[in-house]
């Protein structure tokens, strides 16, 4: 990765903004922001969840006594990566959707799927989710992280608790509401970094995508 001779025109920004009356994970707090004006100067207050739009999940997010987000190998979110073309799935990624792709140790995997065509104007209760078997077979894999492009990796109201359990009981990182929509699945090279948040179980991200091959 030369960042000395970046193009412009090879970061591709796959974060959702983060604004008031955005698309929320239900029984997430709203989003609101608080701005006032002193002197010369304007400064916001700005309250919502650890898990509003792009963002980390921790260990602590599944653990009682898990690690912060703030102890996450950022060697891990630094990168080579993976986006798969997972698009012709239909409800959940299991591990024959997985297996063609062969995967190793070590790689960062973003999944393309249904998602990316997604609007993010209403929550989508129905989103691709990783199934837990997937998320074993990922564990044992040893990926460095996942990423998925909603907002979580886990069915909505499932009872099955592996894709988060089996990835963070590895420290694998865990990026969630990627957008994914205008990337080509391919190799990138990729900078995603969580907030300094000191022991918080996740962070809002900053995801880029810098396409130099």
């Amino acid at each position: 990765m030369n960042l000395e001779q970046l193009d412009p025109k090879k970061i591709i920004d796959v974060s959702a903004p983060i604004f008031p009356g955005m698309v929320l994970y239900p029984g997430s707090h709203e989003v609101v922001f608080n701005s006032s004006r002193y002197q010369d100067t304007t400064s916001t207050t700005i309250t919502f969840d650890s898990h509003t739009g792009t963002h980390f999940d921790a260990p602590a997010h599944a653990f009682e006594n898990g690690r912060g987000v703030d102890t996450v190998s950022l060697s891990s979110c630094i990168g080579v990566c993976r986006v798969l073309d997972l698009t012709s799935v239909e409800e959940k990624i299991m591990v024959a959707d997985l297996e063609p792709f062969n995967i190793i140790s070590g790689e960062r995997l973003l999944f393309k799927t249904q998602n990316s065509v997604d609007t993010w104007e209403t929550f989508n209760e129905s989103f691709i989710y990783i199934d837990g078997d997937a998320a074993d077979y990922l564990a044992e894999k040893q990926v460095a992280l996942v990423g998925v492009d909603y907002l979580s990796v886990k069915k909505f109201h499932g009872p099955d608790i592996r894709p988060h359990n089996s990835l963070l009981s590895k420290e694998i990182v865990i990026i969630e509401g990627l957008i994914l929509k205008n990337v080509v699945p391919k190799k990138y090279d990729l900078i995603a970094l969580p907030l300094k948040l000191k022991n918080l179980d996740g962070s809002p991200s900053r995801v880029i995508l810098i396409d130099n091959y």
